[in-house]
């Protein structure tokens, strides 16, 4: 009896935990929202870097510096992931360093302003500028390097957590949003007041920041997190060894890479461009480009959400849906130049529901599915080349935008 006792205890250590109070699930929620937060915290306090710098392209100028970066640090993961002879950084260091830069470039915002507050000649506003895209560039450094290795080894994991990730990179763009509206209503619409609003969303970002830092360092000590992790990895050390089986690897889901990179082509070159700079209204006047953002941030987290109640079993009619998305182009574009009725408030917002939606749900789909589609050892490289496939078409959509601009001013 005792033999056959010591033969069946192994089994009971190869049963899944339970997620405890849904412990994993939260984290993994709270790690997607903080590493986009900083980048809704620059965004959304574009009216007073506007109302310093008056004559720059503040949304285009973030857009394009901060993507870049981010993509520069994805290409350089996915690059040096390629190689069997060195390995990556464990998941928790690659992202602990990028948490420390999110902090450093959000702190260094405020101290800006403090600085320069009431003493803003042309060259130390050039100056100040300098410094914040800079740091606006940093963030999308640290972006890259947390986002890549959070999906990355998130793909390894059952798919309701990149389903947590995912919606909590919409609930980060709605809560600045909200916090922007609450701001705007309740402050003076003077310098101070834009100043006061400012702070708020830097230590806001700050602190979420901080909140992630703690839950980045507890999530891997979680029973069904360590679970899986053991289960998954061929070694013990957290990295994950491609070699020269890379091309293959990224050729498997190459479908799912152009169709992450067609969403967010689509998504950057109207939002937040278009939305803040080339439609206006009578009735809503200042308020409009804040709505209509909002919008957008309400149906992005709305589809991110919707995966949890369904998710198709394969990727295909997303795929196509994606590609379907281009279709928006003409639809805003007579938002602006198309019949009278199509210039009014209610169809451009309900288009920007529509885009937020089909931008949160496609995405939250081809980001869960893609690791599926391959064995699991597999699965962060996938991860990491998704991400990149998204934050490239983000850095293209940001350039696309400026065509709006030029179409607008021509017509």
């Amino acid at each position: 009896m005792e033999t056959l006792n010591l033969k069946v205890k192994p089994k009971i250590y190869d049963e899944e935990p339970k997620d405890t109070y849904q412990i994993a699930y939260i984290i993994h929620f709270l790690l997607g929202a903080g590493y986009l937060v900083p980048w809704n915290a620059f965004i959304t306090a574009v009216d007073y870097f506007q109302y310093l710098y008056p004559t720059k392209h503040i949304n285009k100028v973030f857009s394009v510096g901060y993507m870049s970066a981010a993509v520069t640090v994805l290409l350089i993961l996915l690059c040096w992931s390629k190689s069997s002879r060195i390995q990556l950084p464990s998941v928790r260091t690659r992202i602990n360093l990028g948490q420390g830069l999110f902090i450093s470039a959000l702190m260094v915002a405020p101290v800006t302003d403090w600085i320069n507050h009431g003493n803003q000649t042309t060259n130390g506003s050039n100056i100040a500028f300098v410094v914040l895209v800079s740091m606006v560039m940093v963030s999308g450094l640290a972006d890259g390097l947390v986002a890549g290795s959070l999906v990355g080894s998130t793909g390894e994991l059952p798919g309701r957590y990149m389903q947590a990730v995912f919606a909590g990179n919409a609930t980060a763009g709605l809560m600045v949003s909200i916090l922007r509206i609450i701001t705007k209503a309740s402050l003076p619409h003077t310098q101070k007041g834009l100043r006061t609003s400012t702070q708020i969303y830097f230590v806001f970002s700050a602190l979420i920041v901080l909140v992630c830092v703690i839950c980045t360092n507890v999530v891997d000590k979680l029973p069904v997190i360590r679970y899986y992790r053991n289960r998954n990895r061929k070694d013990g050390t957290g990295h994950v060894t491609i070699g020269t089986h890379f091309g293959v690897v990224v050729k498997k889901i190459r479908w799912q890479v152009t169709a992450g990179f067609v969403i967010y082509v689509v998504s950057l070159s109207i939002f937040p461009g278009y939305l803040s700079e080339n439609v206006s209204s009578a009735y809503f006047k200042d308020w409009y480009p804040i709505i209509l953002i909002t919008t957008f941030n309400v149906g992005d987290f709305l589809g991110k959400c919707l995966t949890a109640v369904y998710l198709p079993r394969r990727s295909k009619g997303a795929i196509c849906c994606c590609m379907a998305r281009v279709v928006f182009y003409p639809l805003f574009m007579a938002c602006i130049h198309g019949p009278k009725w199509m210039r009014t408030e209610v169809p451009v917002i309900v288009l920007t529901l529509l885009l937020g939606v089909s931008n949160g749900y496609l995405t939250s789909v081809l980001m869960i599915l893609a690791p599926k589609s391959v064995p699991v050892d597999e699965s962060e490289v996938v991860g990491i080349a998704m991400e990149t496939s998204l934050v490239v078409g983000l850095v293209v959509g940001s350039a696309f935008g400026w065509l709006w601009n030029l179409y607008s001013n021509h017509h």
